[in-house]
């Protein structure tokens, strides 16, 4: 035997007893790691000797080629083996460190938003007078926004500094109106619906105003609704949000899209409104029979009345709130008042 073939083979043999050695007296990842470059990195004891193999004799590559083969699953047998012995006494170190004695840590329970709480309140007194919830798009057209509403062309409302409109002509919607025109496009009556939802206008911020704000709109219609109906179902309406004791009083106003129209004011000495008797709180009317005839609708035959409220300065009546702002600055110390 070539004496380069025995020196190889005692090399190897050598290797396969210091390895497993050495991987056990690693006492922490970083030595662990030392050891693993000594004998298996690119530079490291056992390549260095592969790379011998090529110089061996012809008759004793493929014994030797067994013998590297075992060396590097005993060094990488090793390694592993270690590997795991660390991390499994980290592990239970990490597991000592816990006193089960301790006193646990409650996760707070999140709330819904005080304006999404006075949504469901208003949807769930209209659902109980037989309305159902109906949505629809807040990019709208001025078809749906303003036409079919028989708001003409020189209105105020469709002013740019009232409306925000998009590049491509269509606009943020300024009222919830447009999903009662959706709806009567695709439902004959009778109809009784309330629609909430986000309303955009080009409104200064301040204490009162809001670029971005929410509205509850109702549209009734059937053969043969009144005045009548539209009074008792908001004075209804009123009491069970306001309490027993309010009062409501419809004055005349005018609205494009109804006709007669009021505002409504309440008064609820509950709620304590600094020294006024009365305040206004939504507007309302019979529907206009041009609206009707916009929508395919038989004025002759139907007849209904719509209202319209917003959310926030409801909420804002109900737990004496002063500032508009502060629904939407995500403050923990205010939200967490409801």
């Amino acid at each position: 035997m070539p004496a380069a073939t025995t020196s190889l083979e005692e090399q190897l043999h050598a290797l396969k007893t210091q390895a497993p050695s050495d991987f056990s007296a690693a006492a922490d990842a970083d030595a662990l790691e030392a050891v693993r470059v000594k004998y298996l990195g690119r530079q490291g004891s056992l390549p260095e000797l592969m790379k011998l193999l090529g110089s061996a004799a012809a008759e004793d590559r493929g014994r030797l080629g067994k013998l590297a083969n075992e060396v590097k699953q005993v060094v990488q047998t090793s390694f592993d083996a270690q590997k795991q012995k660390l991390e499994s006494a980290k592990a239970e170190a990490a597991a000592g460190l816990f006193d089960a004695s301790l006193p646990g840590r409650r996760r707070k329970l999140g709330k819904l938003h005080p304006l999404t709480q006075t949504t469901e309140r208003i949807v769930t007194i209209f659902q109980n007078l037989g309305f159902t919830v109906a949505e629809g798009p807040e990019i709208e057209d001025e078809w749906h926004c303003f036409d079919a509403l028989n708001t003409p062309a020189d209105h105020p409302a469709r002013d740019l500094q009232d409306t925000l409109y998009l590049q491509d002509g269509r606009l943020l919607r300024t009222q919830t109106s447009t999903v009662q025109i959706r709806v009567m496009e695709t439902h004959k009556p009778p109809i009784r619906i309330i629609a909430p939802g986000r309303v955009f206008r080009r409104d200064e911020v301040d204490a009162t105003h809001s670029a971005c704000f929410h509205q509850i709109e109702g549209l009734y219609v059937a053969e043969n609704v009144s005045v009548a109906d539209l009074k008792g179902t908001l004075e209804h309406f009123f009491r069970e949000l306001l309490g027993p004791e309010t009062k409501t009083r419809f004055r005349p106003h005018f609205f494009p899209y109804t006709e007669p129209s009021f505002e409504i004011d309440f008064s609820a000495a509950a709620l304590g409104l600094k020294g006024k008797e009365w305040l206004e709180i939504a507007g309302c009317g019979m529907v206009d029979p041009a609206v009707f005839k916009s929508v395919g609708y038989d004025p002759e035959r139907y007849t209904g009345f719509a209202f319209g409220m917003g959310v926030e300065r409801i909420a804002m009546i109900l737990h004496g709130i002063d500032d508009i702002r502060l629904f939407y600055q995500n403050d923990s110390r205010f939200l967490q008042q409801f």
